[in-house]
């Protein structure tokens, strides 16, 4: 095999209506495919140029919100966007993408939150958000997706994770009722498997964007959750611990052994700080089929916190390691990599300037070399 080179990325872009406007405002969700329509709206300017400047081969998108016609979403953002010169950066083309549907505001049917009263989205949903495809995820890419060979876990049920964390009430009973966890999906969003042809070479992209591990109660339902989404990807590389696991066609199994592939996503958790149970994440970014001997880092994040010895290693302005890019240690060999995080006097610092200027999160980047 040829040795070739592949760039891979992960950027929570906040590109999700609530967004775009005043706190206590009517939600809009086709707001974001109007300002897409425009092509004009400085904040997703600023996010097209950073993708311009980093100009990654397969990019993971997390909070961008799921519009189902790709027409009125996510091709626009290309077309209009990404297609055209953006704060001197050269246009980059994306021929190929994927996104699906999430669980984040979809209707329950339950009193999820135990407030009493059933609402038809926020965190009676199955996953948080005001109204369906909110923080949504797209995939874009420069190479072909093999689409058949593809699996979702989208409504792969929590109650089937064997050994997952229980939530209950402070009477020990159970926090969700019989018929609602009967029904419970794991994901708060998605879990996707996404097989891409690299010049004839398969690289899975194993993407997902588990829960904040935080806005809930003593119960802490959603720490618990964001450890098992986390901990979904240790079991689908383990061998037989991933035989629980069936995807949304009704596949059985987790991914076999001497596979390309690299995890993405805004996990909303880190081994060393934060609020999420730790265990999840050390056992993926320990696993053994995971090369995470290469942390990505920037100046911006040392700056942004210079007491902080994991400063550097932060992917979010609230300061934590969110955001991974982590390949297989298998027919990989990491080149370079990197948290876009320019300090003043570098180019496109003003994109990282505040949330209103691109993200509370950071593009965090690996160049991989594709070995025999």
């Amino acid at each position: 095999m040829a040795t070739n080179s592949l760039k891979v990325a992960t950027f929570n872009v906040s590109m999700e209506s609530e967004n775009y406007l005043p706190r206590g405002s009517a939600l809009q969700p086709a707001l974001l495919s109007q300002l897409l329509a425009e092509g004009s709206h400085p904040q997703i300017r600023n996010i097209a140029s950073i993708i311009q400047h980093v100009r990654p081969d397969l990019l993971l998108l997390n909070e961008f919100d799921y519009i189902s016609q790709p027409e009125q979403g996510v091709q626009l953002f290309i077309r209009n966007f990404l297609q055209k010169a953006q704060h001197g950066q050269d246009p980059i083309d994306y021929p190929y993408f994927y996104y699906s549907t999430v669980n984040t505001g979809q209707p329950s049917g339950f009193d999820l939150d135990n407030d009493g009263k059933v609402s038809a989205n926020g965190a009676d949903a199955w996953g948080f958000g005001q109204y369906p495809g909110q923080y949504g995820m797209v995939v874009l890419s420069r190479y072909p997706i093999n689409l058949s060979k593809s699996r979702t876990f989208q409504h792969f049920k929590w109650k089937d994770m064997p050994g997952y964390l229980k939530t209950s009430k402070a009477d020990g009973s159970d926090w969700y009722s019989a018929d609602a966890w009967q029904q419970m999906p794991l994901s708060s969003k998605s879990h996707w498997d996404l097989l891409i042809d690299v010049k004839g070479t398969p690289v899975h992209v194993l993407v997902s964007h588990p829960t904040p591990p935080v806005f809930d109660g003593k119960e802490d339902r959603n720490g618990k959750r964001n450890h098992d989404e986390v901990r979904f990807w240790v079991d689908y590389l383990s061998g037989n611990q991933a035989n629980y696991i069936y995807d949304d066609q009704g596949t059985q199994g987790g991914l076999a052994e001497k596979q390309r592939f690299v995890v993405l996503g805004d996990l909303n958790s880190s081994a060393v700080e934060g609020d999420s149970y730790k265990e999840a994440i050390q056992g993926l970014t320990g696993h053994s089929r995971i090369d995470s001997n290469f942390i990505p880092q920037s100046n911006g994040g040392k700056a942004n916190s210079p007491t902080n010895p994991q400063g550097a290693y932060h992917t979010a302005a609230w300061r934590m390691r969110a955001d991974y890019v982590l390949p297989s240690s298998y027919g990989f060999r990491i080149k370079n990599g990197g948290v876009f995080w320019p300090v003043k006097g570098e180019t496109l610092d003003f994109t990282v300037a505040d949330r209103e200027s691109s993200s509370d999160h950071r593009m965090v980047w690996l160049e991989l070399e594709i070995t025999d």
